[in-house]
């Protein structure tokens, strides 16, 4: 395996999610179901601010990465190793940058099956912030993650909904014929919106 290789650990000692509901809104926090609910207001603002910024060329480069109305059917990305890159947009604070973009590290999606069905979990593997959570299905353009923010140094991903500033709410979608984005909007650090890129590995 993928982790096994590279002496990454493994996603069931990283990631703990409740099973995937079929209302994803009985799980989110009433700030994550906001914040994602006003994702097209604060989409727009933070390509506002990154253009602004100087950011235009990056932005035009990246393609169906961040236009907003760009969702294709299955958006739930299969179960597997990606390669995974963050890119910030939209200064949260007047000093901030208005566009940084990381470089890639490691993600891997895995489905886990139960009585109650199948439950998709994302976790980024590798980097000094680790998005690690649930995948909740929302409609056939549009599914629902649900997680928290690990730090580096940590082992173990707290709890979803213990702590807010650790909280993670994104929406999932699939842009390309392999390629995948979650869209954070309203993150609790430095940006107005963060964007998961997400390419199987080959």
């Amino acid at each position: 395996m993928f982790w096994a290789m590279t002496g990454l650990p493994a996603l069931s000692l990283l990631a703990a999610p409740a099973a995937a509901q079929t209302d994803w809104r009985r799980v989110a926090t009433p700030t994550d179901r906001a914040r994602l609910a006003d994702w097209r207001t604060v989409w727009a603002g933070a390509l506002a601010r990154a253009r602004a910024g100087g950011a235009g060329a990056e932005i035009a480069a990246a393609g169906a990465l961040f236009d907003y109305d760009r969702a294709l059917p299955r958006p739930v990305p299969p179960a597997g190793d990606y390669r995974c890159r963050i890119v910030k947009l939209g200064a949260a604070k007047r000093w901030m940058l208005p566009y940084v973009a990381y470089p890639f590290f490691a993600c891997r999606v895995a489905v886990t099956a139960s009585g109650a069905g199948e439950t998709v979990t994302l976790a980024k593997l590798t980097g000094s912030q680790r998005q690690v959570g649930t995948i909740h299905p929302r409609d056939g353009e549009r599914a629902v993650f649900l997680g928290t923010l690990m730090y580096g140094y940590e082992d173990r991903p707290l709890p979803y909904g213990r702590d807010a500033k650790r909280d993670v709410a994104g929406w999932v979608e699939r842009i390309g014929e392999r390629r995948w984005r979650m869209a954070m909007p309203s993150p609790a650090f430095e940006s107005m919106l963060d964007v998961m890129e997400l390419v199987p590995v080959d």
